[in-house]
């Protein structure tokens, strides 16, 4: 072994000795740990470079105007789920990702160039108009970028896998959060929102050259993994492509679903969590855009609050969210943050104002992903690999955006009957309660179907290889 060689082993070894007293990672896993983190790094310093300037179009829109933003949103949502399930049925998984991700990057250059060259002032119709189209595809853009990230990691890891690491992975989207929010923090009073844009285009583009690059299953069951290339798996032999193709038809996530106990209890979480989200959403829209008048002043403060959120979640990442999945158990975790939620209404509906306000926003965020997010993935690593890009994307963007709406008709009802801040903090309470005891059903159940899994498949390079013994989900 020559000089070089030894030196470099010697690195990565102390690296890995390294990272060992931070996360549980064991030989074999670093790789793709490693690459999913640096994957979800881009992707989300990407999406928060443009979620302050979304924010703004809310703030400034009124309260009002929300629940038909959303409305859009949950349309084109739905209209767009069969396009990615009739992706994921003709071509292997790993190229379908790539293209997603390609998809909106040219949707964000369409709107650099309409807002670069049409858009003839702020405050203008089309200035109007257009920022809330750029408000429903961004919300769109969101979910789905996410998603098809995490329908990636649970086709990846094992449950046990996923609880040990999906912690430190997240860690990954938490640092691009805050690169992400502190550049637009920074940079939009002084090269202008507009400008972010193509910020975010460039890391994106960052994502997708990680992505394909991510550790694949070899041909026969044998050897190193093959990282995938652009327009190609080489190395990767006809069985092994057969395989990545997910087939089935393009409506099973809806099928799916419905058929499900354990999937319909997920898209109930997920609406309980959306609808005290969207309350507290659209409290910050009423209360930041009373108490800011210019757009650079409310992009500004918004980016600040996510900051302060993204810095606690990974804090409580790093040290703390694949320790508490460990000791407490899933049921637990996931019991965590509707607790939190109780306590938090409660307070804003004693003390109405900003700093409540903005210690809930805080709290309930870092919360979601340090600790509800990692969890509610651990859910899906028990469901067949068709349910893991199908019904799991479904209940990710469209059964979201649901929950979305129905919080959002839910609040302006409340408000049109005499609601103030106080009654509908109030009236998010019992919604987490109900919350709080599904969680704990939720757990309790992956932890049975986890134990069901005893044939589970081999794992290479850290990377689950899929098989035809991966259980369905009744």
């Amino acid at each position: 072994m020559s000089e070089d060689a030894r030196n470099t082993d010697a690195t990565e070894g102390a690296f890995e000795r390294l990272l060992r007293r931070v996360v549980d990672v064991r030989p074999g896993e670093t790789r793709a740990m490693m690459t999913s983190f640096v994957f979800f790094f881009f992707l989300l310093s990407s999406y928060f470079v443009l979620r302050p300037i979304r924010d703004e179009v809310a703030a400034s829109s009124g309260v009002t105007k929300l629940p038909w933003l959303f409305a859009g949103t949950l349309t084109v949502t739905l209209i767009f789920n069969p396009f990615f399930s009739a992706l994921v049925v003709r071509f292997p998984v790993r190229k379908v990702i790539p293209i997603s991700y390609q998809f909106f990057v040219a949707n964000l250059l369409v709107f650099y160039g309409v807002l670069r060259f049409m858009s003839r002032a702020e405050g203008s119709t089309v200035d109007i108009w257009t920022g809330r189209a750029f408000f429903v595809w961004i919300t769109v853009f969101a979910l789905f970028n996410t998603s098809i990230f995490w329908c990636l990691m649970a086709d990846s890891f094992r449950s046990e896998q996923a609880k040990r690491m999906f912690g430190f992975i997240g860690v990954g989207g938490t640092f691009g959060s805050i690169v992400g929010s502190a550049v637009t923090a920074s940079l939009a009073p002084r090269i202008g929102t507009l400008n972010l844009l193509l910020m975010s285009v460039a890391l994106l583009e960052l994502a997708v050259f990680t992505v394909v690059r991510f550790p694949l299953q070899p041909a026969s069951g044998a050897g190193d993994a093959v990282p995938l290339t652009r327009g190609s798996i080489p190395g990767v032999r006809g069985a092994a492509r057969d395989q990545d193709v997910i087939g089935g038809s393009v409506w099973a996530g809806f099928t799916h679903v419905v058929r499900s106990p354990y999937l319909l209890g997920i898209c109930v979480f997920m609406v309980l969590f959306t609808i005290g989200s969207t309350f507290l959403y659209f409290e910050q829209s009423d209360i930041v855009g009373h108490l800011y008048a210019s757009k650079a002043a409310r992009t500004a403060v918004l980016a600040r609050l996510e900051l302060a959120a993204q810095v606690l979640t990974v804090m409580t990442q790093i040290f703390f969210t694949g320790r508490i999945i460990r000791w407490l158990g899933l049921a637990a975790t996931l019991a965590l943050l509707p607790a939190l939620s109780i306590v938090g209404f409660g307070a804003l509906g004693a003390m109405p104002g900003i700093t409540a306000l903005a210690v809930l926003t805080v709290l309930r965020r870092a919360g979601n992903f340090a600790l509800t997010n990692p969890a509610m993935e651990v859910l899906f690593t028990v469901v067949k690999r068709e349910d893991k890009y199908k019904a799991k994307n479904i209940i990710e963007t469209f059964v979201y955006r649901g929950g979305d709406q129905i919080g959002a008709w839910t609040y302006a009802g409340l408000v049109a009957i005499g609601f103030g801040l106080t009654a509908i903090s109030y009236a998010a309470i019992p919604l987490s309660l109900v919350w709080l005891a599904l969680g704990l059903w939720l757990g309790r159940k992956q932890a049975i179907l986890a134990g069901d899994r005893d044939a589970t498949p081999p794992v290479v390079g850290g990377i689950l290889v899929p098989s035809s013994s991966t259980s369905n989900v009744s």
